[in-house]
């Protein structure tokens, strides 16, 4: 079974990487890129602490509810580590 995830709701003001259309969404995992410079940090020249980056996969009815023209494509999005939270299973 997938790893569910659910993307943060954050709103930051500035440079970030996380999509605004994603945030409180949730796909599932579909693999882990490695470590990477924060870009979000590295924007404003600040060091830039390793994160990881995963590819998140996501249903476009998850996304856009009844107004998904396609409810079955997806939708990936490689998002920084820190912006995601596990979500239980539902059975």
């Amino acid at each position: 079974m997938a790893e569910r995830v659910r993307v943060a709701r954050w709103m930051p003001p500035g440079h970030v990487r996380t999509p605004a259309y994603l945030r409180g969404r949730v796909g599932e995992v579909e693999r882990r890129l490695g470590t990477f410079p924060n870009p979000e940090q590295a924007a404003y020249g600040l060091p830039a602490e390793p994160r990881e980056l995963v590819r998140v996969r996501f249903r476009a009815a998850d996304i856009w509810g009844a107004e998904a023209e396609r409810p079955d494509d997806l939708i990936e999005a490689e998002i920084y580590g820190h912006w995601l939270e596990p979500v239980a299973h539902q059975d």
